[in-house]
């Protein structure tokens, strides 16, 4: 059984008010105009075409798992025929089927794509793999458990695992595959979760001892991972959009997202974007845009489903739609994305992108087209 939330240091941290990222602002003309639906279906298209033609990883490998789940929304707001293509094209070359770890949630996140096109076209072999590695991962004890005492281990996996789990459970009406999801959430959460600061820490080598001892960084703070916060949110998401409203664990999800924006609304910086390290943005100067794309994707989301209050996060929300656009070049690469890694130690710059990134952004503008301004 899941434990009830309380909402008190959510309510708290909105009573304290949201500091600068959440003050209304004036736009400019060229700021509104990211916002007509028009401008967004050709960012999404444009970035979509260019990230296809530049492939660089292995397509199962959980850096695709992100950015097709950002393809996948892209077709949903978009309808293009190409996008629909293009993605039951990756799924017939990968035979349908997760990467080789049958434990590692990285391994299945490009399950989430088939389970979505499997719902739109309705044939067994598109899903059949997914349902044979999910069942193994229920039945049979693995290593990550084995090594690590939980399955899901670094916070990054509560955007890879759970929402596969989730869907599947729908799809075959099979609410064991909901449960395992509730149960290694939990265990992650438990282990993960920071109370004070209401964030996650990327794994337990970031946890601090009963005397403070444990890495920090050079401002003296806690090492929290923007990217890794900004996984757990699009994960949130994910789950919250499949979850009806009568599951019982649904109350828990719906705490920890109002809990979690509430935080990351106070440390978005100036420029609309998050930086690397949340807690010591000087560290690290440039925006980040593969977790600021997962926290403007949810925090929209929240919006249009009536989760966050809209007088609130609107504002952030808008600041970073306008920032997330600036990063991208004329021929539609998403840049300023930190490269691969467990923690903000990673240089970037303009030119710096990754699949993933690209995802986060395609995301972000599928809610953000929807956002009642």
């Amino acid at each position: 059984m899941l434990p009830s939330f309380r909402p008190l240091a959510c309510g708290l941290l909105l009573a304290l008010g949201l500091g600068r990222a959440g003050q209304a602002q004036q736009m400019t003309a060229a700021d509104k105009a990211v916002f007509k639906p028009k401008f967004i279906k050709q960012q999404l298209l444009k970035a979509t075409k260019w990230q296809l033609a530049h492939p660089r990883h292995k397509v199962t490998d959980w850096t695709n798992g992100a950015f097709y789940s950002g393809v996948f929304a892209a077709y949903q707001t978009t309808k293009s025929k190409l996008i629909l293509d293009s993605l039951m094209a990756m799924g017939e070359r990968t035979k349908w089927q997760p990467d080789r770890r049958y434990d590692h949630a990285d391994d299945i996140v490009i399950c989430q794509t088939y389970l979505n096109l499997y719902r739109l076209k309705k044939e067994r072999r598109m899903i059949e793999p997914t349902l044979v590695v999910v069942e193994k991962f229920r039945t049979v004890p693995g290593p990550e458990v084995e090594k690590n005492g939980i399955a899901w281990w670094w916070c990054d996996a509560l955007f890879m695992g759970p929402p596969v789990l989730v869907k599947l459970g729908l799809i075959e009406n099979q609410p064991k595959y909901l449960a395992l999801s509730d149960t290694l959430y939990q265990q992650t959460y438990r282990r993960l979760f920071n109370h004070p600061e209401h964030l996650f820490s990327r794994d337990a080598s970031y946890l601090w001892n009963a005397a403070g001892e444990g890495k920090k960084e050079s401002n003296g703070q806690r090492i929290f991972w923007s990217r890794g916060n900004g996984w757990v949110m699009g994960g949130l998401v994910q789950i919250l959009q499949e979850l009806p409203a009568s599951h019982p664990s649904r109350p828990f999800y719906v705490g920890l997202f109002k809990e979690m924006s509430a935080r990351l609304v106070q440390l978005q910086q100036p420029d609309g974007l998050w930086r690397s390290s949340l807690l010591d943005p000087a560290a690290y100067p440039g925006g980040e845009t593969s977790g600021s794309g997962f926290d403007t994707y949810a925090m929209a989301w929240g919006i249009n489903n009536g989760i966050l209050d809209k007088a609130t996060y609107l504002p952030a929300v808008q600041k970073a739609w306008v920032a997330l656009n600036k990063v991208v070049s004329p021929e539609g690469r998403v840049g300023w994305v930190q490269p691969i890694g467990a923690d903000p130690r990673r240089d970037f710059s303009a030119e710096s992108w990754e699949v993933y990134g690209t995802g986060a952004f395609l995301l972000a503008g599928s809610e953000v087209i929807k956002l009642k301004h």
